[in-house]
């Protein structure tokens, strides 16, 4: 009888313990994170801006955390199946996206996601953000925004804008422009962003509403003149630039690039990523690299960035609603 009793306690205790090593696995796991090689995911293919900043990054939170991070492209579906791989994967922190503010929030207003973008990842970390101009051609004979408008109310739907393709950037921009201004404008989607500049500059289209560093690159040729400024205060480098804020109050938006991880990710895993997000891109080395390219360090913590992406969801939906765009 005592031995039974005897046996029957070895066995509990046994099972005690492995049960107590089970549940102690995932914060073991976390307190050692990360002890083995990232994957950062980046849902178009390489060359273009996304592309570059990620393996900027990447290089540089290899130093930071001591771990090989590895970019991984996954294009396709304007995007969407990257980010739903990231979506779908396995919430440890060690399968990240990074991607940016459009093809983000907007696809997912334009046509059917496999995945929430609210539900089904976390926002870790915002990493740059960047602000778009509106210019026309200079042969154009518009001398500003003030001059555009009359000339767009007086024949609306006559002035047109290029674009790389319906829900990019400058078509959200412009767009978003355009409401606020009470105006028509003619929406001309191109294939990618080189082909919208180019027919911009040979006269095809009326003006483009493109990144600060596309706009600049040519205005200082002489080849395009600014009208307008995203941004919520005026840009340095274009004095006398009126912002779309001074303008219309409250329509001030910025473009970001930003880390996200699968939902239900731990939150010290998050913490952990966030802060070493905020180093490397806030390094001297990498904020000089971003600031070449026409992108201003951010850093933003994984709370900050949820309102930013929370925010500029709601507010590009909102606007392809009321404007009843739709996908090509």
């Amino acid at each position: 009888m005592n031995l039974l009793k005897l046996t029957a306690g070895f066995k509990a205790t046994v099972l005690g313990a492995v049960l107590g090593l089970l549940v102690s696995l995932p914060a073991w796991a976390q307190a050692n994170f990360p002890n083995r090689p990232i994957k950062l995911v980046v849902p178009f293919v390489p060359g273009g801006t996304l592309d570059i900043s990620a393996r900027l990054i990447a290089k540089q939170l290899n130093e930071v955390l001591g771990q090989p991070v590895v970019v991984d492209n996954r294009g396709g579906a304007s995007g969407m199946l990257g980010v739903d791989l990231v979506a779908k994967s396995n919430p440890d922190g060690y399968t990240l996206l990074l991607n940016a503010a459009t093809p983000m929030v907007t696809v997912v207003s334009l046509q059917k996601a496999p995945y929430d973008v609210l539900k089904d990842l976390t926002a870790v970390s915002q990493t740059v953000t960047f602000d778009y101009v509106l210019a026309v051609s200079a042969k154009s004979g518009i001398g500003s925004i003030q001059e555009l408008i009359q000339t767009a109310k007086k024949q609306p739907g006559k002035l047109n804008y290029a674009s790389a393709g319906t829900g990019s950037g400058q078509h959200m921009f412009m767009e978003l422009a355009r409401s606020a201004a009470g105006i028509q404008l003619t929406h001309v989607p191109y294939k990618g962003n080189a082909p919208a500049m180019q027919a911009l500059l040979a006269g095809e289209v009326d003006m483009i509403f493109d990144t600060s560093l596309g706009i600049l690159s040519q205005a200082s040729s002489n080849r395009l003149k600014p009208l307008l400024t995203s941004s919520p205060k005026p840009l340095t480098e274009l004095p006398g630039v009126p912002t779309m804020e001074s303008l219309f109050p409250g329509s001030s938006i910025q473009g970001w690039h930003g880390i996200f991880a699968p939902s239900g990710t731990p939150k010290e895993v998050v913490n952990l990523l966030s802060d070493a997000i905020r180093k490397s891109v806030q390094s001297a080395e990498l904020s000089a690299k971003f600031k070449e390219m026409g992108l201003e360090p951010s850093g933003l913590n994984s709370e900050k960035f949820s309102e930013v992406v929370r925010r500029d969801y709601e507010r590009w939906g909102k606007l392809i609603r009321d404007n009843q765009i739709k996908a090509d």
